[in-house]
């Protein structure tokens, strides 16, 4: 089958009515892209309201299933969390209570990043609707394409923090809440003693809280011989987990941490007080105990879906631009 033109038009004349339809239909797609970018801003205008540092903030319940281990809630505002009663009933520690210090509130790293894109995306688009408001050209197709591109990276980048990392997340080593967030303070490893210390450490995973608590021993404390002993003949038994038997390099000191009443990214390693002014120092520890708590959020719940709904969208508004614009590399 073959398409025929008539009257016949010459190859120049047809060429320069080709150009000009494809001009025309891409003036046309730019108009009609900026009720999409004004949605898209909208949308991500409420993504960013759900991580407003607003009060009450959201009550978390964090609860070992089928056991007591640990049991307690926490309050998330914004990307802290300011307040929270935990009680603990660990085999390694003695049972115990710790409450998150309101005047020292813990900052969620993946949050604070969050927070971060999405400031950048929203701004990203204001630029992009005052450049395109005006009469389209070629020059504002292109940059149009750029900015698109530019935000999907954005949004690829907030939804992968949201789902978090898909295997045991390493920077628990390095990132452990600070003792100074607790009241009274974790206890912590202190060398001459050989004395066990728990690791706090909160991330995000699959759009839900998650907590772990490690009970942390020197790699090179002595064993006991009545340890030894009560392994040997079975009357006691090691705690099985995924990073039991292995040695893991954790730093006990940082510079503090400051932040301002704006959430700023805080510092990667915990912080011991007094430790201003001190380079990280890193000791061999196993992992005598590993618990882990998950707790839904409904808040992030509820961005996640607004963000892959908005990473849609413009997907289709990348793709229909390219095929206008003839870049069959974005297409697919």
């Amino acid at each position: 089958m073959s398409v025929e033109i008539w009257p016949r038009i010459e190859p120049e004349q047809l060429k320069v009515a080709v150009d000009a339809s494809e001009k025309r239909e891409l003036d046309w797609l730019v108009q009609e892209l900026q009720e999409t970018l004004h949605n898209l801003k909208e949308g991500l205008e409420h993504c960013y309201a759900l991580l407003a540092p607003i009060d009450p903030g959201c009550t978390l319940v964090l609860s070992t299933p089928r056991n007591e281990i640990v049991k307690g809630t926490i309050t998330r505002i914004g990307t802290r969390i300011v307040k929270g009663t935990i009680h603990l009933r660990l085999r390694t520690l003695p049972h115990q209570t710790i409450t998150i210090n309101p005047d020292n509130p813990i900052h969620l790293q993946p949050l604070t990043t969050l927070h971060s894109l999405l400031t950048h995306s929203i701004d990203l688009l204001t630029l992009t609707l005052s450049y395109t408001s005006s009469p389209p050209t070629t020059e504002s197709a292109s940059f149009l394409s750029a900015q698109l591109r530019l935000l999907s990276q954005s949004l690829s980048e907030s939804i992968s923090l949201l789902k978090g990392p898909t295997s045991t997340d390493p920077s628990w080593t390095s990132r452990s809440s600070s003792p100074s967030h607790f009241l009274p303070p974790l206890p912590q490893i202190s060398l001459p003693q050989q004395t066990q210390s728990l690791s706090f450490f909160l991330t995000i995973q699959e759009s839900y809280l998650i907590l772990y608590l490690r009970t942390l021993e020197p790699a090179n404390a002595p064993v006991h011989f009545s340890t030894k002993l009560a392994l040997a003949i079975g009357t006691a038994r090691r705690l099985e987990h995924d990073e039991a038997d292995r040695v893991f390099g954790y730093n006990t000191t940082s510079a503090p941490q400051h932040h301002s009443s704006s959430e700023e990214l805080p510092p990667l390693a915990p912080v011991l007080s007094g430790t201003r002014n001190k380079q990280p120092k890193e000791i061999e520890v196993y992992v005598r105990e590993k618990v882990r708590v998950e707790s839904a959020d409904p808040a992030l719940m509820s961005l996640t879906a607004k963000l892959t709904a908005l990473g849609h969208t413009l997907a289709l508004a990348r793709r229909n631009l390219a095929a206008v614009m003839g870049d069959h590399d974005l297409e697919d």
